[in-house]
């Protein structure tokens, strides 16, 4: 069998960086974790391909060659996904569906897909093939069961070009012990915390080492530390081994909860293991906000001091932040605005409350009769599936000054300057020539940053002054800056879409 792997395009979104890789040379931010790993699940003697339309387009060649087409999705892919279908339709081709979107949504794909492959792919993809086998296949496979991560086969690297992406993906959890309203993680993957082996994790390092990847390693899961005696016993020791023995080749950047705050050790044992930066969900500053959406992690405790301790320990913090909840009143925006500014938070995703299929949050509102029908999973633009209790207008344009407050050059810029005054990177992370070999084009896309910054645009004078500073009082947060100014134009550039549209 000749199987085609086909992830969608992201749309413009906050996250997806695609006006900040043109100054990159890159062509997306990740690699499709999922595909990956379901390729490693496939028969030996499958011939694989995979295509990121991400990277590049879906040629009718590549859909003629197949004998299935294999998809898999996230919610805000929905649109890329429905064309890829009807494409594969045109061929007449098997198509065999799964992710997080046909996990929500797959009564809407029952007729269009032939087998939709859902929940935890270690689980239902083997029963797919059991059938395969006996000639009786059926068109929906799914489970309540949660796989056993240390059941869960290495992703299948060698299948993209490393050098297309700024950074590559690893997973070493699933499930989250929290349990907040609007959140879907804990609906796909339970409160319980499964973690792979060090062994495994190791393995998978080790396979990226080989084939040549140097630089940004993103662990993806929705909370890092919700297991945090393995890692502090198990887990961080390894990496910092295998950092020390390999000479640094990666740093790392994760997602965790805010009580990591509360734990200096841990925070010592990432910093030495080579993470450089955190996402947690903020969520919002009002704690009956908080109270509403369970948030109970965030409650009852100083928001900006843990942040501010986590930073001066050296991990930047990424802050998700929304608004739109029942309880915000309306000055929730200044509150945010003000929360932002003092915590430091530089890269701050602001979207509007929404409620994913199968959370708490949906089948409450559900019954009140206050759910739309249409869940984009977008995070820039105003679409939101729920029906608010504050005025639709009002929160749409309390949005749209939180955006412009926190994106405009000068504010972003004076920002970056106050993270940087008393953040100091403590990571190691050694260059060498296959760093360049893979990154060649950040060498050329530094020109371009100088001369669009430094010249083009009206704040130029602000470039100017914020790089002086850095290189004299912060040299080694120097490539730090260039991200953050890539990052800002394009956070810029997808608002100022959305807000036009």
């Amino acid at each position: 069998m000749k199987a085609l792997l086909v992830y969608p395009r992201y749309p413009e979104t906050f996250w997806s960086f695609r006006h900040a890789l043109k100054f990159l040379n890159k062509k997306a931010t990740h690699p499709p974790l999922g595909l990956l790993t379901v390729a490693s699940l496939l028969p030996s003697d499958w011939e694989i391909k995979l295509i990121d339309l991400n990277v590049k387009p879906l040629k009718t060649e590549m859909i003629e060659w197949a004998d299935v087409i294999l998809i898999s999705a996230m919610s805000v892919q929905r649109d890329s996904a429905e064309e890829i279908i009807t494409l594969s339709k045109k061929f007449n081709k098997k198509i065999i569906a799964g992710g997080p979107l046909f996990t929500a949504f797959w009564q809407d794909f029952v007729n269009k897909i032939d087998h939709l492959v859902l929940n935890e792919a270690e689980i239902t993809l083997p029963l797919f093939f059991q059938d395969f086998e006996k000639g009786n296949l059926k068109r929906i496979y799914q489970t309540k069961e949660f796989v056993d991560m240390s059941k869960s086969p290495s992703p299948a690297y060698s299948l993209i070009d490393l050098s297309d992406y700024t950074s590559v993906c690893i997973q070493y959890s699933r499930g989250c012990p929290f349990n907040c309203e609007f959140c879907d993680v804990t609906s796909l993957f339970g409160h319980k915390v499964r973690t792979k082996t060090k062994d495994q994790i190791l393995k998978e390092l080790e396979n990226l080492y080989k084939l040549g990847w140097r630089g940004s390693v993103f662990f993806v899961d929705d909370n890092f530390i919700g297991s945090k005696r393995k890692l502090k016993e198990e887990i961080l020791p390894s990496l910092i081994e295998w950092q020390k023995t390999h000479n640094y080749p990666f740093y790392f950047y994760t997602q965790v909860s805010i009580n990591l705050a509360d734990d200096k050790e841990l925070i010592d044992l990432m910093v030495k293991a080579g993470f450089n930066s955190v996402f947690i969900g903020i969520e919002t500053p009002y704690q009956a906000s908080l109270t509403e959406a369970n948030k109970v992690q965030n409650m009852n405790r100083d928001l900006v001091k843990d942040i501010r301790k986590i930073q001066k320990s050296g991990l930047e913090v990424m802050g998700g932040f929304i608004v739109g909840f029942d309880s915000d009143p309306t000055n929730i925006f200044d509150l945010t605005i003000k929360f932002i500014k003092e915590s430091r938070i530089v890269i701050a995703m602001v979207g509007l409350l929404n409620a994913p299929p199968g959370t708490r949050l949906y089948k409450r509102l559900e019954k009140e009769g206050r759910i739309r029908p249409v869940f984009k999973g977008n995070n820039t633009d105003f679409s939101t599936n729920i029906i608010p209790k504050m005025n639709y207008h009002t929160l749409i344009q309390g949005y749209k000054k939180i955006i412009e407050e926190l994106y405009e050059t000068k504010n972003y810029y004076k920002r970056i300057k106050t993270f940087l005054e008393d953040f100091h990177p403590r990571f190691k992370f050694k260059l060498d020539k296959n760093y360049f070999k893979i990154h060649y084009g950040y060498i050329f896309g530094l020109p371009k940053i100088f001369f669009k910054f430094g010249f083009i645009e009206k704040n130029r004078m602000k470039f100017w002054e914020i790089l002086s500073y850095t290189l004299i009082k912060k040299p080694r947060a120097f490539l730090i800056l260039l991200a953050h100014i890539v990052n800002g134009y394009h956070f810029r550039k997808i608002f100022d879409q959305a807000f036009k549209d």
